[in-house]
């Protein structure tokens, strides 16, 4: 009976093992590498930034007086418009600045894509946010909602402003 309950031990510490070993071997085949990371970041990104541009590009059209601008480089991957408003009140004079920006950011440690929109509306900062996943698990129909989503809301509170 000691001999049995022995053997079966052994063998159920065996079948652990190799279940863990399976189950390594499983995520390594899963996981991408460096170089497929970075690969299919510059995939999205291209796509992405290319959304934001004319989306950007729509909104400013909308808006007598809005001024693009593409933007590249280590803050990421984008467009922006903006535009100085003068105000006149009782004889004195404010300027009133208001500008929309999303990007995607650069490549990280953690192999996510980021989108970073930041919006102000005469001086006040309206939204500052970001939208990441991991690289692997990339819902791109997300991301261009969130950017159509993004681009509305500021058009509404930029309309509102007056």
């Amino acid at each position: 009976m000691n001999d049995d309950l022995e053997r079966r031990l052994n063998e159920a510490i065996e079948r652990g093992q190799r279940r863990n070993e399976l189950h390594r071997f499983a995520e390594k085949r899963q996981q991408l590498s460096e170089e497929e990371l970075r690969r299919l970041h510059t995939e999205y990104r291209l796509s992405l930034s290319e959304h934001v541009e004319q989306a950007i590009s729509k909104l400013a059209n909308h808006f007598p007086g809005f001024r693009t601008e593409t933007l590249y480089g280590e803050q990421g991957w984008g467009a922006a418009c903006w535009r100085d408003n003068l105000r006149l009140e009782e004889g004195r004079r404010t300027n009133l600045f208001s500008r929309v920006e999303l990007v995607i950011r650069p490549v990280n440690e953690y192999w996510v894509l980021e989108l970073k929109g930041k919006a102000t509306v005469a001086n006040k900062e309206v939204f500052n946010r970001s939208l990441f996943e991991q690289l692997q698990e990339v819902d791109l129909e997300r991301f261009t909602r969130a950017i159509d989503s993004w681009v509305v809301e500021y058009a509404e509170l930029y309309t509102a402003q007056g």
